[in-house]
């Protein structure tokens, strides 16, 4: 990609440096990364989530950012635009990467994800791999925001009060939910 525009110039002082983010603390054992990949930065922006195959072991029909566990020699940035390649065709030279957020702790599978905000075309074309990815979903910042309640959720017979964000009938919860709630602070983004 050509060098920084202005627009991802105040995007990337809003988000933290992705060396940075690396460093801090966050529960889990376990190191992976994820892409939040933006497109439409400043004027309408919106993000690129995956809808997971129904019959996987791990977060079965679950709402994601493409990432997964880092393999060995290689940094976290490089796992979020290799899983971004591998699960929804985005190669890594259509990604603009703008900042980082905070790394966050999985409870129930004990990951430390690491999220990097990637700036990407609008109306990019993707690719899923229907081994992982049920579907793509494309979803404004302005329907986040307006899809975002705190519900209560029973999850392994635990009931929990958690952020959760409705788009187009597909609930978003748990680590990626968290992650918003990071991204629409470190955006100045209220949400209710």
């Amino acid at each position: 990609m050509a060098g920084p525009s202005r627009s991802s110039s105040e995007l990337r002082s809003l988000l933290l440096d992705p060396a940075e983010a690396e460093g801090l603390e966050a529960h889990g054992r376990t190191e992976a990364a994820v892409l939040v990949p933006m497109h439409g930065w400043p004027e309408s922006p919106g993000l690129v989530f995956t809808e997971r195959r129904s019959d996987l072991r791990r977060h079965a029909g679950e709402i994601s950012f493409p990432g997964g566990r880092r393999e060995a020699e290689e940094s976290l940035l490089d796992t979020a635009l290799r899983e971004a390649e591998e699960e929804i065709g985005l190669a890594p030279g259509n990604v603009e990467v703008a900042g980082a957020l905070p790394p966050i702790g999985t409870f129930v599978t004990n990951y430390k994800v690491h999220p990097f905000v990637g700036l990407i075309g609008r109306g990019m074309q993707f690719a899923p791999n229907p081994s992982e990815v049920e579907s793509v979903l494309v979803a404004s910042l302005d329907d986040l925001a307006s899809g975002y309640e705190k519900r209560r959720l029973v999850r392994r017979g635990v009931p929990i009060k958690t952020d959760t964000f409705l788009v187009s009938d597909k609930l978003i919860w748990g680590a990626t939910a968290r992650i918003l709630g990071d991204l629409f602070r470190h955006l100045g983004r209220r949400l209710r």
